[in-house]
């Protein structure tokens, strides 16, 4: 049986490490074996991410209807509470939304919480 030289496919992944480790600097962007080292840490990191982009989001819409439930006389706990009462659904990041630029339109929801806390 013929030996099997990898010189194309080697060279093929050579390639594709050192594409992803552009903008590395020094031998990390130049050598394959730091490139790839640094390449498997760097997805890794950008995995975590991705993970941890969802949960920044989350606590900043979550602060930001916090901060506008207070100014309109409520928590931010029982603001929820009341508009799971209400049977109004709908996400955080809407309620972020509306806390910054329909004002009025939040004080609406914000009193309809209210009502529903108290019945």
């Amino acid at each position: 049986m013929a030996r099997v030289k990898t010189g194309k496919t080697a060279h093929k992944r050579h390639k594709k490490v050192l594409k992803l480790a552009k903008g590395f600097r020094g031998a990390r962007s130049k050598l394959f074996r730091p490139a790839n080292q640094f390449v498997m840490k760097s997805l890794k990191y950008a995995y975590i991410g991705r993970k941890l982009r969802k949960r920044d989001f989350r606590k900043l819409w979550i602060t930001r209807i916090n901060a506008a439930t207070r100014a309109n006389g409520l928590s931010y706990s029982k603001f929820m509470n009341g508009l799971k009462l209400a049977g109004i659904d709908m996400n955080r990041k809407v309620l972020s939304e509306m806390a910054i630029y329909d004002k009025e339109g939040f004080a609406q929801l914000v009193e309809t919480a209210k009502q529903k806390l108290n019945a």
